[in-house]
């Protein structure tokens, strides 16, 4: 068995001596500019086209993240990057469904609660009790019921908080009001306080996060996009904070990464960013569940997580 590996600014050599010691037999090297020799397996973050290009023996792309937009994107550019013989596969979970939990959690109790505004309160020195928002109208809507957002809904519920999702497909899950594709979308918003944006980043979800969308939601709502800056129309939020459709916003995610320094969202006080850090990849059980799917391939067995390139997730 013969893995190529390749993921910038990461060390590399943890996970090559993680993947070594799951699978002493195969021979693993991680990729450098000019490598064309045969390879069964990639396992890749935001690779390059040329990594890729040519690679007709290649039989699975292993993906270190839930989200193959940048590896869609080489393919919608230059169609053929992606070897016909190879399955591209997504990382399921791999520790992130937990902390995608907690930091969607954390950001919707802080509006829940008003700490946002003790905050400010507390900067101006001010001690004044505010109001609570009612939890019975405090609707809280997750876009994208994958792994990752189906137990993102699931763990808003255990709150108590009224909660809903939306899917392209018909999904069902216990204590979630679901809704699905086009002629649903507009009831899904109505009213929701709080909009959770996990959905795949495809050529039909860019620029979801929008004016027309913040303006079904109920008036001071909020928002928490965790998946990926292409899903917003930065210019449309900036107005929706300035006419109070939009109260505040919880953005880890960016249309460029690192976020300028002239970046007017720094100087958006109702804008709370951090550096793309809902979910990390853990090394230890991102290399196990990789290990365990092509370890099956190699049997000949079918496996999960497998994307359709068409679709895009």
């Amino acid at each position: 068995m013969k893995i190529l590996f390749y993921m910038p600014h990461a060390d590399a050599a943890a996970w090559l001596h993680d993947f070594a010691r799951a699978l002493p037999e195969a021979d693993i090297r991680e990729w450098q500019a000019g490598d064309t020799a045969p390879a069964d397996f990639a396992v890749v973050w935001r690779p390059p086209r040329e990594m890729l290009a040519g690679r007709d023996g290649l039989r699975a792309i292993f993906n270190l993240g839930a989200g193959v937009d940048a590896i869609l994107g080489l393919e919608r550019d230059v169609p053929g990057t992606l070897p016909r013989s190879a399955a591209l596969i997504r990382l399921e979970d791999g520790g992130m469904a937990s902390q995608m939990a907690e930091y969607v959690s954390h950001a919707v109790l802080r509006y829940l609660r008003r700490f946002d505004e003790y905050q400010t309160l507390q900067a101006e020195r001010r001690w004044h009790v505010l109001e609570p928002h009612p939890r019975s109208t405090f609707t809280v809507g997750v876009l994208g019921l994958g792994v990752l957002g189906a137990h993102v809904a699931q763990t808003l519920a255990s709150f108590g908080l009224p909660v809903r999702g939306y899917s392209r497909s018909a999904r069902q899950i216990d204590g979630i009001a679901t809704f699905a594709g086009d002629a649903q979308f507009d009831a899904f918003l109505d009213g929701v306080k709080v909009l959770v944006n996990l959905l795949p980043h495809t050529p039909d979800t860019e620029g979801v996060l929008n004016a027309r969308t913040f303006s079904k939601l109920a008036r001071g709502a909020y928002l928490v996009n965790v998946a990926r800056g292409g899903h917003l129309v930065e210019q449309d939020l900036l107005d929706a904070l300035a006419s109070g459709q939009v109260a505040a916003a919880t953005l880890d995610v960016f249309r460029e990464e690192p976020l300028p320094p002239d970046h007017p969202f720094w100087r958006e006080p109702r804008i709370a960013i951090t550096p793309h850090v809902s979910a990390l990849t853990l090394r230890e059980e991102s290399v196990a569940q990789v290990v365990r799917k092509m370890v099956a391939l190699m049997r000949g067995e079918a496996v999960s997580g497998v994307v359709d390139v068409e679709r895009g997730y």
